[in-house]
């Protein structure tokens, strides 16, 4: 069996995608022993302070609008139990099993770092769960995003203490009682450490780092899917020549035209040159600029999400001098989700615009007057009597309004919390939930291109025949459609088909490595 040692400094956003997506027990994650020292080490300073009566936020006084309010070493302990059944006041549908293992993992690897004062034993604990697949009910809707995400991780953290709900071995039960079919038990709080687990961007992270994954896949196989319109449509690779893409040199623009000719190399359903038809229709011609600058925004987000699974990103943060032993506690601002809420609004503009993109070649592959009768009106023969691939469209319009929609930054908006002390929050999470929601709709739109494209495939093999070869990296896509999905002659019913194709999408096999 594989580990996963986690440090706080090292953890890549594949490893959180393979945990998150794996099964409990496999990789099996542990404590490296550089971060069990560094997080002793802190949990000894928070000892000490409460021994010295020093004033630190959270530790000997209240939270938020509370932090003047000073709590004696005596209510240390239920000053943490307080934070965690107080701040678990969720809403909406709870987080599926994935992101649950993601935000777990996450928030280890965050405490490994041994600036936020837990005990080992408790966070011991939280890696056990995560081992043994006991996943906290955890709803979705409730977070600012600063102070961190705290009404989500409070119901994370209630699982910890016997309280809140769990999901163990497909049973939800109280979480005392998961805990107890896992052979683990509950921990009493001691100081600070209901606040560690409170306290941080980590919902937010886990949501970002699982859809960043989704959205490179998403992004190749969107390449992949309008390549094989272009053939469809008897469009021309002429607008991906390098010479082009090298006078305005963004780098994954050049990379997007690079992958297309690779993608197309071969086909023998492109357009040679005709004067008497020069250049495409936008959404082909400016496939490279477009799902270029999609690529960038992926990009920038795979940076952001790599740098943040390995901050500390809760409040107050500890630093003990190795050499001295000396403790200095310092209330900041890690908690604030702004960079991650920019990002994944960044990002959920970028999809919106693949999922734009995608419908308007659709568009194209069904309207016979946009395609220059290369394809008969909405791919059938028998139009009137049949409708053929009309309501595609209509669907993949609705989703792409929708998107629009949900483009709308979260990150423009602020609502101050905590009487006024908590005063510019980041809604950081609100721009995940809105990023699972355009992915998702992505993922369907570029699936009904795709059925389209295939069935316009067919029918342009009437005109360049049956043993004309598709591009290298289209075929391959072609091909597993048709394992699926059939030449559809006359109106059936679609939407079975139209689910094996998004299942293909969505699970990455539409893939093509040049």
């Amino acid at each position: 069996m594989t580990t996963l040692s986690l440090d706080g400094n090292s953890l890549t956003l594949e490893q959180v995608v393979t945990t998150a997506y794996g099964q409990p027990g496999g990789p099996l994650i542990a404590l490296s022993e550089s971060a069990a020292i560094r997080v002793r080490r802190a949990a000894g300073a928070v000892n000490r302070l409460l021994e010295t009566g020093q004033i630190a936020y959270g530790i000997t006084t209240g939270f938020g609008a509370f932090k003047d309010r000073i709590i004696s070493r005596e209510h240390a302990a239920e000053l943490q139990r307080n934070i965690v059944v107080s701040h678990a006041v969720g809403a909406g549908d709870p987080f599926d099993i994935p992101a649950t293992r993601a935000i777990m993992l996450i928030r280890a690897n965050t405490l490994a770092r041994g600036h936020s004062g837990i005990r080992p034993p408790t966070l011991q604990l939280l890696i056990d769960m995560l081992n043994r697949g006991v996943h906290p009910v955890i709803p979705s809707k409730g977070s600012l995003g600063a102070s961190g995400d705290l009404a989500p991780l409070a119901h994370m953290s209630l699982v910890l203490i016997g309280e809140g709900e769990a999901e163990f071995r497909g049973e939800t039960l109280p979480g005392a009682e998961a805990l107890r079919h896992a052979g683990l038990a509950p921990v009493t709080l001691a100081a600070k450490e209901g606040l560690a687990l409170t306290n941080g961007t980590t919902v937010m992270c886990a949501l970002g780092v699982l859809e960043t994954h989704r959205a490179e896949r998403l992004s190749h196989a969107a390449d992949i899917i309008a390549c094989l319109s272009l053939e469809a449509l008897n469009g021309t690779p002429m607008a991906f020549d390098e010479r082009i893409h090298q006078l305005r040199p963004h780098p994954r623009q050049i990379d997007c035209a690079r992958y297309l000719r690779e993608a197309l190399a071969e086909s023998e359903f492109t357009r040679p040159h005709d004067p008497r038809n020069i250049q495409d229709a936008y959404t082909l011609r400016c496939i490279p600029q477009v799902h270029g600058a999609v690529r960038e925004a992926i990009a920038y987000m795979r940076w952001m999400m790599e740098t943040e699974l390995n901050a500390v990103t809760d409040n107050p943060l500890i630093f003990v001098d190795e050499n001295t032993g000396d403790v200095e506690v310092i209330s900041g601002g890690n908690f604030h989700g702004e960079p991650l809420a920019i990002g994944m609004d960044y990002l959920n503009i970028a999809m919106t615009e693949l999922g734009n993109i995608s419908e308007r070649r659709l568009m194209r592959l069904l309207d016979e007057s946009s395609n220059k009768n290369t394809l008969p009106a909405f791919l059938t023969r028998e139009g009137g009597l049949n409708s053929g691939f009309m309501l595609l469209q209509y669907t993949a319009a609705a989703l792409a309004a929708e998107n629009k929609v949900l483009a709308h930054p979260a990150s423009v908006d602020t609502i101050p919390t905590s009487a006024n002390v908590e005063d510019h929050v980041s809604m950081g999470c609100t721009a995940a939930l809105h990023l699972r929601e355009v992915i998702g709709n992505v993922e369907h739109i570029l699936s009904l291109e795709l059925m389209a494209a295939a069935q316009g495939i067919d029918f342009r093999k009437e005109s360049v025949g049956g043993s004309a070869r598709l591009g290298r990296g289209t075929r391959g896509a072609y091909a597993l459609v048709r394992q699926h999905v059939p030449f559809i002659p006359r109106d059936t019913v679609l939407y079975p088909y139209i689910a094996a194709v998004k299942k293909l999408v969505a699970e990455g096999k539409i893939a093509f490595e040049p």
